[in-house]
């Protein structure tokens, strides 16, 4: 979905360095996955093809966090309270 977007934060030696990958355009999406050492952030459009990928060093990876684009459905279930407080 358009605004799905991943941050990554590498260790640079002294320093550390943030990267981000967003799904661009509307119907693309942004996959992650980690192979032989390697983690790769791709941007992927909706039939499959891989628009753009970003590889690192899983060594070297500090964090990967996921932001998914909030869905309307999700967005009410988290105004909602989960269950009813008793006392009220």
């Amino acid at each position: 979905m358009k605004g799905d977007r991943v941050e990554i934060v590498v260790d640079a030696g002294d320093t550390t360095r943030t990267y981000e990958v967003v799904a661009s355009r509307a119907g693309r999406r942004v996959e992650t996955a980690v192979r032989r050492g390697v983690v790769e952030v791709s941007e992927v459009t909706r039939s499959g093809t891989v628009v753009r990928t970003a590889r690192f060093m899983a060594t070297r990876v500090l964090a990967l966090v996921e932001q998914p684009v909030p869905r309307e459905d999700a967005s009410e279930a988290a105004v909602r309270p989960l269950r009813e407080d008793p006392k009220s």
